[in-house]
């Protein structure tokens, strides 16, 4: 397989030199996925100065593996590991992330995620059925007879940005705010953040924060029949929530709720575009939706890197970690390992192969797996339906970033 020339590999050495920032790259991650697996599967890459898996068995035994978590300093100081002090312009988006699902470990995490889990099981989240195509239809009726739309402004962002604020408990009105706060905090996720990304996620946060505290005050007074109440006055083995929990919780609940599921939506719409597939089969009954979006998740999946630390020794696939050294797992790239999908670049919704690992695995599974995977069997099939002979009318423009895959805009014609 060739290497395209923006990729250096040295198999001997286990060593990649990989721009993130570039298009080449970034425009198509599965080919340099493809290429990966080919030469060097699991690799340490350079600019980023840690060892990357791209395997799916090294994959899905790391997530799994409690040798190794999402934080470190609950067993060691900073000093031990020579890492730095938190940045004091960052004060703001420390605190809100100090008590995140996706960074806390048990006991900690267990207590936080029963408390929010049940929300999220299939059975609950199915009763949301209705009040989602509902939504979908009336976002379709508004561009409907116009013959184009730019999909994710006019309907990838508002569909699980509306439900997930609708779940946890906040106005509607609120969705535009919400994902002008949740894309500041991705971007400190993204490979090369610059000085000002971090002050913008920094206002973020405190905004976001300030919010949340007083919505919180509101439910305190006056409970309501929703997530947010619930977490307020549910108790865990004589515990409940405080201030601070509660506001990392629910930001980390909105942002994850609906980051994600936006990019998914015009991932799979251009995934099953490009492929030439017939709608009418792939979303002929419930059956056979759930096997295509399962694939779109395999094929496109809007996450692509989950990071964890070594908390203890531990040697995998031949490379040894001491405790506190960081490990990232591309979740993407496991989806395409060719040991375990046949033919793993091409859109095949009747594979009965391995499971993808979009939504991870382990303690650290995706809580809001079921209402994304909902979200995506009512969603696609309408929109499929509703907009007969739909099609790309320009080249998607590719987001300019890594760790999170999507789009920046999907116009589209029928």
């Amino acid at each position: 397989m060739m290497i395209p020339p923006f990729l250096s590999i040295d198999p001997a050495r286990r060593h990649v030199s990989l721009d993130a920032r570039n298009p080449g790259f970034y425009g198509n991650p599965n080919a340099v996925y493809a290429v990966l697996h080919a030469h060097c599967p699991t690799f340490y890459w350079s600019e980023q100065k840690q060892y990357f898996f791209t395997g799916y068995d090294h994959v899905n035994g790391l997530l799994r593996d409690r040798r190794f978590g999402r934080q470190i300093l609950h067993i060691a100081s900073r000093e031990e590991l020579g890492l730095a002090e938190p940045m004091p312009h960052l004060a703001s988006f420390d605190l809100s992330e100090r008590y995140s699902l996706l960074e806390l470990e048990p006991p900690e995490h267990t207590r936080l995620r029963t408390l929010v889990n049940r929300a999220f099981v299939s059975r609950h989240v199915e009763k949301m059925k209705p009040e989602l195509a509902e939504l979908a239809n009336r976002l379709i009726d508004g561009f409907a007879d116009k013959g184009e739309v730019e999909l994710l402004s006019a309907f990838a962002d508002i569909i699980p940005v509306t439900m997930i604020a609708r779940m946890i408990g906040i106005p509607e009105e609120m969705g535009p705010q919400l994902l002008a706060w949740s894309h500041a905090y991705v971007r400190m996720y993204m490979f090369g953040r610059t000085r000002e990304q971090e002050d913008e996620a920094e206002r973020a946060a405190k905004e976001y924060s300030d919010y949340v505290r007083t919505v919180i005050a509101e439910r305190r007074a006056a409970p309501r029949d929703d997530l947010l109440t619930h977490m307020i006055h549910t108790e865990h083995k004589g515990q409940y929530l405080t201030e601070e929990e509660l506001i990392s919780t629910t930001i980390v609940l909105l942002n994850a709720g609906h980051e994600a599921t936006v990019h998914q939506i015009g991932n799979s719409v251009r995934t099953i575009l490009d492929s030439g597939s017939n709608p009418a089969e792939l979303f002929r009954d419930e059956a056979t939706t759930a096997r295509t979006v399962e694939e779109t998740l395999r094929i496109c999946a809007p996450v692509h890197i989950f990071q964890r630390w070594a908390l203890e020794p531990a040697e995998i696939d031949g490379v040894t970690f001491r405790r506190g050294d960081k490990v990232s797992l591309i979740l993407a790239a496991a989806n395409l390992d060719p040991a375990k999908f046949t033919d793993p670049l091409a859109f095949r919704p009747d594979r009965n192969e391995a499971a993808n690992l979009s939504f991870g695995a382990g303690i650290h599974f995706c809580i809001g797996a079921p209402l994304a995977r909902l979200e995506l069997n009512v969603v696609l099939p309408i929109l499929f339906e509703r907009l007969a002979g739909l099609r790309l009318a320009r080249t998607p423009v590719v987001k300019d970033v890594y760790h999170f895959h999507g789009l920046d805009r999907l116009d589209l014609q029928w």
